[in-house]
């Protein structure tokens, strides 16, 4: 392995340690600068999962407390003077994923009593709400100064609860109780930050607090979580160096690597590029790119939403809307796109300032190839490890130039799970096409636009481009047609590598490709 420059915080999300241990941290004080200058009082960002949201709430944190020391050489050191101490109450709410109702309860009244511990008293009182209140105002006249109130995941105790109403109506009402006092603690309060996944926040939770600052989408806050990609170029150069040599790649083709796999998220109109801290940090620090990020788990919530709207594999990616479609809370949600977009799985493409619409489609290919993988067994063979097995096998004899061979363990596999299918039409068909080529992205590159057309599939290897015109009860040589008629080709003509056309043709009454042209330009 190559010699590591910096080191890496993995699993670490406490800004004391990261700084006191000699981690690397990517400075996002600038944005505490930001909210100081404008006086800003009650902010709510809303990030995926594992994206930083914990480090930032924690920075916040050592900054109000006025721990001058960890702040040394960042940019808020040019700017505080003072570095008053306030008293801050922090309450991390990822530790009430998956509970019910009296063991919420529980977990607030928990958390209330650590708090009080800190200020040398014990409430006898059983609500939660009267509890906050209480706490905040003896915290204030203890220190005589106003206190800060940090809310980590806010929504943890919800999502997995988003499709049961009964459920969801209970919890929530818990949630907004507790949350309730907010507001009229305004005189005790110096600074309020919340964080989430998604956007309750404007509904129900926090509905009195209705002066809460979402900068969730704001272009200036893009890359408030997540690494820039002036980040990675700058103080991780190093390591992204070293990780090239790893891998036997020079720097550009790594960066071109890990942008592919981790970068691509925008949280705005006019957003930076982000990539995944998650993952980019496991890639740097193992010096191996994976889907680390997918592959940390894809919340049950998720994973109901897409069975709740039946939501097609081919329908995900490339959505034209509104930002009233996608960035809505899940009270009012009529489709998948907004837990979708709000957990990191879809991103911003594009935004058109006139219609003022949006194209949402998958970040990057880790993204991609991991939601593909999870979707697969409702379209291909239930068992997972056919369809990746099929996909090396395909991989490995298009590297042995043995295209025959391919072709022929697809029609072998597509004839074993016909009946397991509904593909008795072609929309079927091109899902199955769809997904099995896709998933060979995650070993080859593969592309679906060609400059001139629209190709079924370009795979790229290290000598050859194939590319692939599927017929749907057609004929192989009307596919070659289409491959020559369109100019598929002519975008790879220039470099240099061996350029085969393969046209196919599916039979549904056999339910499995018939024929096949392979032919080289």
């Amino acid at each position: 392995m190559a010699e590591m420059v910096n080191c890496y915080p993995v699993g670490i999300q406490t800004f004391e340690n990261i700084r006191e241990g000699n981690y690397l941290y990517v400075d996002k004080t600038k944005y505490i600068v930001d909210f100081r200058k404008k006086k800003m009082k009650y902010v709510f960002l809303s990030r995926p999962r594992r994206f930083g949201k914990s480090l930032f709430a924690s920075t916040l944190q050592a900054y109000f407390e006025g721990r001058k020391e960890l702040f040394d050489g960042l940019a808020i050191a040019d700017y505080e003077k003072e570095w008053t101490r306030h008293p801050v109450l922090h309450f991390d709410m990822s530790g009430a994923k998956h509970m019910e109702k009296d063991q919420l309860e529980r977990y607030l009244a928990d958390m209330l009593d650590d708090a009080e511990a800190s200020y040398r008293y014990k409430s006898e009182k059983p609500d939660p709400n009267i509890r906050l209140k209480d706490l905040v105002i003896k915290a204030f006249e203890q220190t005589g100064k106003k206190v800060v109130i940090i809310i980590d995941e806010y929504d943890a105790p919800l999502l997995d609860v988003v499709h049961e109403k009964e459920n969801l109506d209970s919890l929530r009402h818990i949630m907004q109780n507790f949350y309730s006092p907010l507001k009229k603690l305004d005189p005790y309060l110096e600074f309020t930050f919340i964080t989430g996944i998604t956007k309750f926040s404007q509904l129900s939770i926090f509905s009195e607090l209705n002066n809460l600052e979402n900068i969730s989408m704001f272009d200036q806050y893009s890359a408030i979580c997540g690494i820039s990609q002036t980040e990675l170029t700058t103080v991780m150069r190093p390591d992204v160096e070293g990780l090239g040599r790893a891998l036997g790649l020079t720097y550009d083709e790594c960066m071109e690597e890990l942008r592919q796999y981790y970068d691509g998220y925008h949280f705005s109109n006019h957003s930076e590029d982000v990539f995944n801290p998650f993952s980019l940090i496991r890639a740097l620090n193992g010096q191996q790119i994976d889907s680390y990020w997918f592959g940390s788990g894809t919340p049950s919530y998720l994973i109901n939403s897409l069975r709740k709207y039946h939501v097609g594999v081919m329908d995900i990616e490339q959505k034209r809307v509104s930002i009233d479609d996608f960035d809505v809370s899940p009270e009012q949600m009529t489709s998948a796109l907004p837990l979708l977009y709000q957990s990191g799985y879809l991103t911003i493409k594009k935004y058109n300032h006139i219609t003022k619409s949006y194209v949402l489609g998958y970040p990057n290919r880790e993204v991609k190839i991991g939601m593909l993988k999870s979707l697969a067994p409702n379209y291909l063979s239930p068992v997972s490890i056919d369809n990746n097995s099929l996909v090396i096998e395909f991989v490995e004899k298009l590297y042995d130039d043995d295209i025959e061979g391919a072709l022929n363990a697809l029609r072998a596999y597509l004839s074993g799970i016909s009946n397991r299918l509904s593909n008795k039409n072609e929309r079927d068909f091109q899902t199955v096409f769809y997904l099995i080529f896709n998933l060979m992205g995650a070993l080859i590159r593969v592309e679906e636009d060609s400059a001139i057309g629209r190709a079924d599939a370009v795979l790229h290897l290290p000598t050859t481009v194939y590319v692939f015109e599927l017929k749907y009860d057609g004929s192989a040589t009307d596919a070659l047609r289409q491959i020559d008629e369109k100019g598929y080709l002519i975008p790879y003509s220039a470099d240099g590598k061996r350029l085969v056309k393969v046209g196919i043709n599916y039979d549904s009454s056999l339910r499995t490709i018939s024929e096949w042209i392979i032919k080289d330009m």
